[in-house]
């Protein structure tokens, strides 16, 4: 592939260091730069990376080293990192959500010009989700008719030690977990035409549970339970239910059900797990071989998918997620159905591929 594809990380957070480990020593990359509020830190970070410097976010997006730009910050920074980026003429790849608003998402993709958008989640392209939608497309359960998606837990302040942002506009289960589980639906069923949402905050504040601040109460300004339906395309009717007010859940991730067959999905926060299928007048599930997906991934693979052509990680996917989010809190809102602007083609599937395919040592 002639020199490696230089990247430049912005935000050194709690999820960097899995990026780090599947970026780092890869032979087709190399993170030429990374930035950081904390200044030690990105300094630390940069020092255990061979080439690699610590600089100023302006520039680290104007350096001639960076192709692409790793947007890893909160999500209210999302948009800003992106735009200053794309007007350099960087590729940007953002964490989830592609911005905290969908009015700042639409100017990311509108400013992206020759430039690659694409946001996580990654996790869709693993063997898990890409098996599952491997069946679905082979017809083995018949025409879809439903899916339903859950995620409960009490709430990340319980574990992480700066919980703020999660509980701030952008956060809030639907738009930190959602992206996972409606990237998935989208990947499985189709785009969505339509939503209807309802939601519910538990309460308005929140201690940390762990860390130097812990003990602390933060306030809670985003709903924090959120179910929805939503309409795709082709006809199939998926039910979410996402909340940060609940303690666990038996229910399978994702479950897929069609005219001759159910599918038990994995979790889409992992890239692996065993798809099971379960055949009109069977007892039993069964496990369903991994058939499609990126073996061994981790966090950093849909940008390692781009840097050789496969751009399944796609901005225009991003935003019609986030759309889907933001229309479902405001059909909670509102009290009304949501028709959705956006759409988009399901990226092609992912062949299955060993670690030792996409990472070439």
């Amino acid at each position: 592939m002639g020199d490696p594809h230089g990247i430049g990380v912005v935000g050194l957070g709690v999820i960097a260091a899995r990026y780090l480990g599947t970026l780092v020593g890869h032979p087709d990359v190399a993170v030429r730069a990374v930035a950081d509020l904390d200044q030690e830190r990105a300094a630390e970070v940069a020092s255990g990376i061979p080439g690699c410097r610590a600089l100023p976010v302006a520039d680290l997006v104007a350096d001639d080293a960076v192709d692409t730009v790793l947007n890893l910050t909160t999500p209210d920074a999302h948009a800003e990192i992106a735009l200053a980026a794309l007007a350099h003429g960087k590729n940007v790849y953002g964490e989830k959500p592609l911005a905290a608003t969908f009015l700042d998402a639409l100017s990311v993709i509108r400013a992206r010009g020759d430039a690659w958008v694409g946001g996580a989640p990654d996790t869709v392209l693993g063997t898990g989700i890409q098996s599952a939608r491997a069946a679905v497309d082979s017809g083995s359960i018949g025409r879809p008719i439903a899916a339903f998606a859950t995620w409960v837990a009490p709430g990340h302040e319980r574990w992480h030690p700066n919980p703020d942002f999660y509980y701030r506009a952008g956060g809030g289960p639907l738009l930190d977990m959602g992206p996972y589980y409606l990237t998935s639906l989208v990947q499985l069923l189709g785009p969505v035409t339509r939503v209807t949402g309802a939601s519910s905050r538990g309460r308005d504040t929140r201690t940390i549970g762990s860390g130097p601040r812990a003990g602390e109460r933060i306030p809670v300004e985003v709903d924090t339970h959120v179910t929805g339906i939503l309409e795709h395309a082709g006809g199939a009717l998926s039910t979410v239910v996402l909340s940060f007010d609940a303690v666990a859940t038996g229910a399978a991730p994702i479950e897929v059900h069609g005219e001759r067959g159910s599918l038990s999905v994995p979790d889409p926060n992992t890239f692996d797990g065993t798809v099971r299928l379960r055949l009109l007048g069977e007892q039993d599930w069964t496990a369903v071989a991994p058939s499609a997906g990126y073996q061994g991934a981790e966090r950093g693979i849909g940008l390692l998918d781009f840097v050789h052509g496969g751009c399944r990680a796609g901005g225009d996917l991003a935003l019609h997620v986030l759309e889907i989010m933001t229309a479902l809190l405001a059909s909670a809102r509102d009290g009304v159905r949501v028709p959705l602007t956006t759409s988009v083609e399901r990226p092609s599937l992912v062949p299955l591929t060993t670690e030792t395919g996409w990472r070439k040592p």
